[in-house]
């Protein structure tokens, strides 16, 4: 394939011409060490003005309302319907997503899937006009096609929610859920009303949230292959990518940057479970990352709706 024909959604200049030669160096590489990992909020897909998973757990506490009203009487749930961002501060994201967790306690990982697949046929994102399930970033779903041609394995690392990521990882991207790592909510395992083992969701987390360092640590326990390709776009995804960068020629560390209000949103992205000492757009341009621009580099941001 002739490389002006590669990645048709990314205009022609320097991060095309890297991504370029990334993959041609590539095909060099053994196919065992062909490796990528992709955040998902703000890199494959639209993360404002929220999450979409945080949408969902919304779209979830809003039935609960209305089964319950009491169910909005808690804290974390008050701030949430009502929007006080002030409150939301507050209590602290940690607090409001175990509580948020907590709606789903008890489903089998089964049921909470068909509960989020269910969310996501009907989901629209709440300014963009489109479907949910169509923010999508084409030119990053170009750029994954264009990976598996070469033979590389492409997974997951996030910081959201490993089972709702692995929900709909396959269908949006390719993606098996077993090469998704993210946030794990603990389960519990016991048995039904005819003796089998069945396991159902805790509220709980198991370890930490998954950013910053703890990207690093849980790919190397639950995958077991470093990439040489890493792409992100806040502070929780800079180790990951820092990692990526390390591993030799070729490598490549990609960090989308949101500088498109127009088409999409314009904000420095940051991680959500700690604080950060330099904007990780300053980080990408001392460290030699490929910096990609939103609104210089991509022809067009979403694919077009069916």
């Amino acid at each position: 394939m002739d490389r002006n024909d590669l990645l048709p959604s990314w205009r022609p200049g320097s991060t095309r011409e890297a991504l370029g030669a990334f993959l041609a160096a590539a095909e060099e590489v053994p196919v065992v060490d062909r490796v990528a990992y992709f955040d998902n909020d703000g890199t494959l897909w639209c993360e404002r003005p929220s999450y979409v998973q945080q949408d969902f757990f919304l779209d979830a506490l809003r039935k609960r309302v209305t089964e319950d009203p009491s169910t909005g009487e808690r804290a974390e749930f008050a701030a949430l319907l009502s929007d006080d961002q002030a409150a939301i501060a507050g209590i602290g994201l940690e607090r409001i997503a175990l509580a948020l967790a907590g709606l789903f306690e008890g489903l089998t990982p089964q049921e909470f899937t068909s509960a989020a697949r269910e969310f996501m046929g009907r989901a629209a994102h709440p300014t963009l006009g489109r479907p949910t399930r169509s923010v999508t970033y084409q030119p990053m779903s170009e750029l994954i096609a264009e990976l598996r041609r070469r033979d590389f394995t492409v997974g997951i690392v996030t910081g959201g929610g490993t089972e709702f990521v692995r929900a709909i990882s396959d269908d949006l991207y390719g993606v098996p859920a077993e090469l998704v790592v993210g946030t794990l909510i603990g389960y519990d395992v016991g048995r039904d009303g005819e003796g089998r083992p069945v396991i159902r969701r805790t509220s709980g987390l198991l370890g930490v949230a998954n950013e910053g360092s703890a990207k690093v640590a849980n790919i190397q326990t639950q995958l077991g292959r470093r990439p040489i390709l890493a792409a992100g776009n806040s502070g929780g995804d800079r180790e990951m990518l820092e990692w990526a960068q390390s591993a030799g020629s070729p490598s490549l560390a990609l960090l989308i940057d949101h500088d498109d209000a127009e088409r999409e949103f314009h904000y420095t992205s940051s991680a959500q479970t700690f604080a950060e000492t330099e904007p990780i757009t300053d980080v990408g341009a001392r460290l030699g990352w490929t910096v990609v621009s939103m609104a210089r580099d991509w022809d067009v941001v979403f694919p077009p709706v069916a």
